[in-house]
This record gives structure tokens, C-alpha cells and sequence, in this order.
């Protein structure tokens, strides 16, 4: 049997209140996690922004962006381990489908130049 291997994109804001060492300890042991489970790994560090409205009263977050490839299992087990973190504001992970995207817009391509055509038929009767 053949493993699934999918590409991943986590997104995770850390508490802006921590303190600098705390805050790139966070970040280290979520990379150092994603590394030890995924391929391909590339982080991208946001730094410190501020949100858009205040979660339990902290206006300001660490935000860290990582793109991985693994088993669909370990999304999983990250996003468990996210919600048990003390310091980690919120996480969302997302699939990236660049196939499927391929798809729909050749298929956004074609759509246009038939409806022009149904309009014309409406419009006339």
C-alpha cells in the first residue's frame, strides 16, 4: 500500500505578551515538530503584528507561516498539540490543491464565453 503524501500550509499566531525567548521557543518546537514529521519544509516568520480585534484581552501576535508535505495524519496530531499549547493564540491548517485549482480555472475560462451566448437567447424570447 502506497502512502498519501499531501502539501500543508499552517498558519499560527503566538502571544504577543510573551517574552522574545519565549516566543521563539514556541516557535522552535512547533518547526522542530513539523521537521521531525513532514518534508519540504520552508518557514516563513510574519513577526509580530497586530490583530484584527482583541483575543482574551492580548491585541498583538507572533505570527509564523510554515509550508510542509506529509502523511494526512499529522495535521492532525499538529493541530492537537497546537490546542494544548499555552502561548499559541490561534492555528488554522489548510491543503494546498494546486491540481484541483488548475481545473477550475480552465473551467472559469470556458464558462465566460457561454454565457454571453444564454444571455442573448433570454433576452430575445
Amino acid at each position: 500500500m502506497e502512502k498519501k503524501i499531501c502539501s500543508y500550509e499552517t498558519l499560527f499566531a503566538v502571544n504577543g505578551t510573551l517574552a522574545e525567548d519565549d516566543v521563539k521557543a514556541l516557535v522552535e518546537k512547533f518547526v522542530n515538530l513539523i521537521s521531525d514529521n513532514a518534508s519540504d519544509v520552508e518557514v516563513n516568520e510574519w513577526g509580530k503584528r497586530r490583530f484584527a480585534y482583541p483575543i482574551n484581552y492580548v491585541t498583538e501576535g507572533y505570527y509564523v507561516l510554515v509550508s510542509y508535505k506529509s502523511e494526512p495524519s499529522f495535521p492532525i496530531e499538529l493541530d492537537r498539540v497546537f490546542g494544548i499549547t499555552e502561548g499559541v493564540m490561534r492555528y488554522m491548517t489548510t491543503t494546498k490543491c494546486e491540481k484541483k485549482a488548475a481545473a477550475k480555472s480552465e473551467e472559469a475560462v470556458e464558462a465566460p464565453a457561454e454565457a454571453p451566448a444564454e444571455v442573448a437567447e433570454v433576452t430575445e424570447a
